[in-house]
């Protein structure tokens, strides 16, 4: 058996290296999709369902244009931390791995509105400055404060993934955009709720007043879901 022995410093780059191959392996399979031009042609990717109850209809484009604007939130969110962080030797290489699988996601939600015919908010200013100031605000208040930001973003998210999923069971599971969809869904959620554990495993919950701030966070994103889903 090989025991390694490692510094702290040491544990985050390994921390990085492990996300940035995990990030090009089993999970971003269901994404590749959307990504990779090889695989353009294949209809899952090109359809959307129509002939389903109109309640079906809206839950799918509310949905889509949640996670739309989520996406670029969270990609203005990370921003905001590199920014300021972004040259620290143990948290800039963490904060541009999460904020890369960031960029892949609002990449692929994009294809997604386009496919399925989703309006995007209204919001989308707001998203875009809000997040970005979250990001920087939190990380000028220290490394810990910025990670306690991604802990409560994520968990708030990991959450909200999970809801949807289970509001695609309506869907009609023989049209060839539904799985993929749902397998694009627990991909995302997955890269989230690892970037929930990169967050507490680099001292987030050591961040002054964290139950207050985890709560004003999370209250904020849940707030932002809602005027998204209806906006």
């Amino acid at each position: 058996m090989l025991v390694l022995v490692c510094r702290p410093s040491s544990l985050r780059a390994v921390t990085v290296a492990a996300v940035r191959l995990h990030s090009t392996t089993a999970r971003s399979i269901p994404s590749s999709a959307y990504t990779d031009p090889a695989l353009s042609h294949q209809p899952s990717i090109h359809t959307t369902p129509v002939n389903v109850p109109q309640s079906v209809r809206e839950e799918l484009e509310s949905a889509l244009r949640v996670d739309q604007a989520g996406e670029l939130a969270a990609n203005w969110i990370y921003k905001g931390q590199h920014d300021v962080l972004g040259r620290d030797p143990a948290t800039g290489p963490l904060i541009q791995d999460m904020w890369d699988q960031e960029k892949k996601h609002l990449h692929v939600m994009n294809k997604l509105q386009t496919q399925h015919r989703v309006r995007p908010t209204f919001l989308w200013e707001v998203a875009r400055i809000g997040g970005y100031g979250l990001g920087a605000i939190t990380a000028l208040m220290g490394r810990e404060v910025a990670m306690a930001c991604t802990e409560a973003v994520e968990t708030v998210i990991g959450e909200h993934y999970d809801d949807q999923l289970k509001a695609f069971e309506q869907l009609p599971a023989d049209h060839p955009s539904v799985p993929l969809l749902k397998e694009v869904i627990r991909e995302f959620r997955d890269d989230e709720l690892e970037h929930l554990d990169i967050a507490v495993e680099n001292d987030s919950q050591k961040a002054p007043a964290h139950a207050l701030l985890s709560t004003v966070v999370g209250a904020g994103c849940k707030v932002a879901i809602e005027l998204c889903r209806r906006f």
